[in-house]
């Protein structure tokens, strides 16, 4: 069995994994980050979603061995000091949930669409996410969001 090391949410962690052990698995059984959750296990709704190494990508589709020497942010990793990140808060103040499921997910990909483009319009909001699928809202409270969460860190918005 391939042994990796990989940096979760600032630490360091060696395991034995099996080559076929997608990264989620890993995060959530072994690991115990739970707040990333398995959507679909297909890559096509965003549930999933975590940083490698500062980039998005959907952690079914991603095995462990890939992550290998990687730092990964999940969810859990975003706030400090038991405070929520900005783009947390938003969704929190911005009513952007309903069953929470996609939740984890829709932040994850907000947040790196705003290091792409600080300043976007909904028309790219609703484009960069549309990999995240959410089944219960409209998605406008979750558009509202991205936007309060981009001031929030500090970063211009354009009005609509």
């Amino acid at each position: 069995m391939p042994r990796i090391t990989v940096t979760v949410d600032g630490i360091k962690y060696e395991e034995d994994v099996e080559p076929r052990l997608l990264l989620v698995h890993l995060l959530r059984e072994r690991l115990g980050k739970t707040g990333t959750p398995v959507g679909c296990d297909t890559s096509n709704c965003g549930a999933c979603t975590v940083m490698l190494d500062g980039k998005s990508v959907k952690s079914c589709s991603v095995l462990a061995v890939q992550a290998d020497g990687c730092d990964v942010v999940t969810i859990e990793g975003l706030g400090a000091n038991g405070s929520m990140h900005p783009m947390q808060r938003a969704f929190h103040e911005e009513h952007a949930l309903q069953c929470g499921y996609c939740t984890p997910g829709m932040v994850m990909a907000a947040i790196d669409l705003l290091r792409d483009d600080p300043d976007p319009s909904e028309e790219t909001i609703r484009h960069g996410l549309e990999g995240n699928l959410c089944r219960c809202t409209g998605y406008c409270n979750i558009v509202r969001a991205v936007r309060r969460g981009a001031q929030e860190m500090g970063q211009a918005v354009s009005t609509p």
